[in-house]
């Protein structure tokens, strides 16, 4: 029962609010949906030495869900708990994209595994082992195990700005909701988010598990490991791995589609 009072409550919150316009009961609906703003805040990890803190990860995270609060329509059908995830990330992408938030050497690191893990496949024709990266880069695999993480917040970053950008992007299709994009705009995010899942399908299956259950179930890290019985640490590594490879497909992809136009 309190389950059905819970949803009768929200109901009547964005009743009062959308149509009546209602300042309080914006204000609750705010409060109720701060989990999720917490939430999307604590999917980045962020690096030693970051130039900002969680608790500013948090307050980007909170304008993400007041401005999701603000355009959500509740007639359309769809829960509010699956809208505004996307929208609070994009709001964090947002005030993250022109900050020079990451020490240099992140992204050198970044760009060196990136760069070999592409020239691994095109001499391959497929993705590249553990063991192939660490001969292409000169190291151990402890040292690469270190390297993936921490690149993690940079690709976790990147990955989040593709989805951000595209709009809502569903792991099971390629439908979003591109109402307000011009028609020009709406066919070539179109034909990215196809490309997008495309690749996902392609990687290897507990790297394609991790991403799903990221991006699109809303798991940590944390949780993704306990499900693949493997550590934090190990999930963290298939998702760098997985978010690299999924920017080199698209990179190469993009860079046809240029020369085609």
């Amino acid at each position: 029962m309190a389950v059905t009072t819970r949803t009768v409550d929200a109901r009547d919150l964005w009743t009062r609010y959308k149509r009546q316009g209602d300042e309080n009961a914006r204000l609750e609906l705010i409060e109720r949906y701060a989990y999720l703003a917490r939430a999307g805040a604590e999917r980045l990890r962020l690096p030693p030495h970051a130039a900002f803190s969680q608790d500013d990860l948090y307050g980007y995270a909170v304008l993400g869900l007041i401005d999701a609060i603000e355009k959500f329509d509740p007639d359309k059908g769809r829960p509010f708990e699956a809208y505004a995830p996307v929208r609070i990330r994009g709001a964090i992408s947002d005030a993250l994209r022109g900050l020079d938030w990451l020490p240099r050497s992140v992204r050198q690191n970044e760009t060196r595994l990136r760069e070999a893990m592409a020239r691994i496949e095109m001499r391959e024709g497929r993705s590249a082992t553990d063991a192939e990266l660490c001969a292409e880069l000169g190291m151990s695999e402890d040292e690469l195990g270190d390297l993936l993480q921490a690149a993690n917040a940079s690709a976790q970053q990147s990955l989040e700005e593709i989805i951000s950008e595209l709009g809502d992007l569903n792991f099971a299709g390629v439908g979003a909701d591109n109402s307000g994009t011009d028609p020009e705009r709406a066919a070539e995010n179109s034909q990215v988010r196809r490309l997008l899942v495309e690749a996902i399908e392609e990687l290897p299956e507990n790297e394609k598990t991790v991403i799903s259950l990221y991006y699109f179930e809303d798991l940590t890290l944390k949780e993704i490991g306990r499900v693949l019985g493997v550590t934090e640490s190990r999930a963290c590594q298939l998702h760098t791995r997985a978010v690299l490879k999924l920017q080199t497909r698209l990179a190469c992809w993009l860079d046809v589609m240029f020369m085609a136009a």
